[in-house]
């Protein structure tokens, strides 16, 4: 299974591919990209949609994930903010869709849960974790890009977990 995992940003934007071999007596992770779109703030609103469109059709098209795992929106005391992320995130899934791939989506406490094992862990626990479990040992591109690869390992965990009970995700 190869999951392509988005952190939604309204100035950075991560991405990161993980793969698993579900029929392996031992399964492992593989990092196979990540990286951060990185917006121009001095850009109108649907410039900036449109290069994370554009950026994410193309990653999806190179990478050929089987699903794309999003975070899902946060409750934020500002709701401008929360509202420019939902439009972010709305850009995110129209990528996916257009690439006809289906999307998951995980709370922030799940991903945090799924990966470091304490829904309250702090971010650098999260970036520990990610880079123990997929064996990276390099710095990643940035906070946005160590996040992606955790919603990609949420997923991966989740999907096995449900292959393990019987079900389907």
């Amino acid at each position: 299974m190869r999951v392509f995992g988005i952190d939604c940003g309204t100035e950075f934007t991560g991405y990161g591919v993980v793969e698993v071999d579900c029929d392996a007596r031992m399964p492992k992770l593989m990092h196979l990209a990540a990286g951060t779109i990185r917006l121009n703030k001095k850009e109108k609103t649907p410039q900036r949609l449109a290069q994370v469109y554009s950026e994410l059709t193309g990653l999806m098209a190179l990478h050929q994930p089987e699903i794309v795992a999003i975070e899902e929106v946060f409750f934020s005391a500002n709701a401008k903010s929360a509202l420019k992320l939902g439009q972010v995130r709305g850009v995110a899934m129209l990528a996916a869709a257009t690439c006809g791939l289906p999307v998951a989506e995980y709370a922030p406490l799940s991903i945090k849960s799924s990966v470091v094992g304490y829904g309250l862990a702090a971010k650098e626990q999260v970036q520990f974790m990610v880079k123990r479990l997929l064996e990276i040992d390099h710095e990643l591109d940035s906070a946005d890009a160590a996040d992606a690869l955790a919603i990609a390992i949420c997923h991966i965990h989740t999907a096995q977990t449900l292959l393990l009970q019987g079900a389907r995700r």
